[in-house]
């Protein structure tokens, strides 16, 4: 999108979307107000825009490319789980197209039972008291691939009273158009979200899915190419912060990430703030410019002196490489799914403070399932997130966690090597969803021409 293009940019330099020879950035316009604001957008309104706008621009991208002479024609579209038009647009241009789902396996399960939830009459809620009057906790046990959930475990665009909500429409009919598509690919790997992939293929009778990840453990087959240096990050990564960790001991280090999209009130900044100052445990905050909507991310002077030497806060970092670091010892995170991801690969166990989407069920199973979180209450008290802190970081719960962490790290390590889950589905997913697929277009093409 145009608006990312420009940030990356400014976060990056001009030259960071130059491309390669064999690699080209190309934008088409969100849909949303002109802005140059350094910030994210409005989610719901850019969600909203996207599935009414940008359909005919896509096509219009495609048809240009594909008619230049002087450009390699389009053969595959590898699109978003949550931009359904290239569906569309592909059929209509006749090119083999696959959804990326972006998200959590055990999270497309629960958009998938959206429309569930409406003949059921749970959704929408009838008025607020479902927020207090423990209506989330209600147990579910008809959601197939979801075993042992509550209500608050279902992705959170069920939390609403308006019936025509955009997020909690646009995210079900999102991952209900994604059974449209001639394949799914997850970044994820077979053995962590079995219950979750094997009910996409038994209740709805899809079968054409292929889990990759973790990506990047998957990336480390490829030939070292100037392809290792592109990244979409949007925020310029401070380097001093790897000197800091150096000087740490191993698995001493607490570290904290909402990462890109996440915001809070500044109350709960400073719940966090003084929670990781009280832990007395030595941490490293990542602090965005915008984590506090409207608000100053200022703390008064005794905080500084309270953490001196032992907390380290800057405004963004490369999250993949301080999780590899041997000093990190827990991630306190909102449990996104990239953020899940590098957290499993790099064998680290996880504080959750979900927020929003995914991250309530990404929480849940970390928490629940996998064996290796312990969650903060969402209206986060200091006291709380001293206890949990120190728990994972010393108590005899965060060694076990950390033991766990270390076992799906070697899982997924097993998954990606040659012969492994990832490693043989992304062989199938080039020959099956990919090149069978253009070579039943070619043939169309040629009868049509014929």
């Amino acid at each position: 999108m145009e608006y990312n293009h420009r940030r990356l940019i400014r976060s990056k330099g001009p030259d960071s979307v130059k491309g390669l020879p064999d690699f080209k950035f190309e934008t088409i316009p969100d849909g949303m107000p002109p802005s140059d604001e350094d910030a994210t957008q409005d989610v719901p309104l850019l969600c909203d825009t996207t599935r009414k706008t940008c359909l005919l621009p896509f096509k219009a991208l495609l048809s240009r490319l594909n008619s230049s002479p002087n450009e390699p024609r389009v053969t595959c579209i590898i699109s978003d789980g949550m931009m359904s038009f290239a569906i569309r647009a592909a059929e209509d241009r006749g090119i083999p197209e696959v959804q990326f789902w972006t998200a959590s396996a055990c999270s497309f399960i629960g958009y998938l039972h959206y429309r569930e939830l409406i003949k059921r009459g749970i959704f929408p809620f009838k008025n607020d008291d479902y927020l207090t009057d423990g209506t989330l906790d209600t147990p579910i046990d008809w959601i197939t691939g979801m075993s042992d959930i509550c209500l608050k475990d279902v992705p959170s665009f069920i939390r609403t009273t308006d019936p025509n909500d955009i997020m909690f429409d646009f995210m079900g009919e999102e991952a209900q158009n994604c059974l449209k598509a001639p394949a799914i690919i997850f970044n994820t790997f077979y053995e962590f979200e079995q219950e979750a992939l094997q009910a996409v293929i038994s209740k709805f009778n899809f079968s054409n899915i292929y889990t990759i990840g973790p990506l990047p453990l998957l990336g480390r087959h490829f030939p070292e190419s100037q392809a290792k240096s592109l990244n979409s990050s949007l925020w310029k990564p401070d380097s001093k912060v790897f000197e800091w960790l150096d000087s740490k001991k191993p698995e001493s280090v607490v570290y904290v990430n909402y990462v890109s999209v996440t915001t809070m009130s500044g109350t709960h900044f400073q719940e966090f703030a003084w929670g990781l100052a009280n832990s007395k445990q030595p941490f490293l905050w990542i602090v965005r410019p915008d984590v506090v909507k409207g608000e100053s991310t200022m703390l008064p002077e005794e905080f500084h002196e309270e953490i001196k030497d032992r907390g380290l806060s800057i405004s963004w970092c490369a999250q993949d490489q301080v999780l590899e670091h041997p000093a990190v010892g827990s991630f306190l995170t909102h449990c996104g799914w990239n953020s899940m991801m590098e957290s499993i690969y790099a064998g680290v166990p996880v504080v959750c403070w979900p927020f929003f989407a995914d991250q309530q069920t990404n929480c849940h199973y970390s928490c629940s399932k996998w064996g290796i979180g312990m969650e903060i209450d969402h209206d986060v008290k200091r006291d709380e997130v001293a206890q949990l802190i120190r728990e994972m970081m010393e108590g005899e719960k965060g060694k076990k966690m950390r033991i766990k962490a270390k076992e799906w790290k070697k899982i997924a390590q097993e998954a990606t090597d040659v012969g492994g889950s990832s490693y043989v589905n992304f062989d199938k997913f080039i020959k099956e969803a990919l090149l069978d697929d253009l070579v039943k277009m070619c043939y169309i093409s040629f009868s049509i021409n014929k």
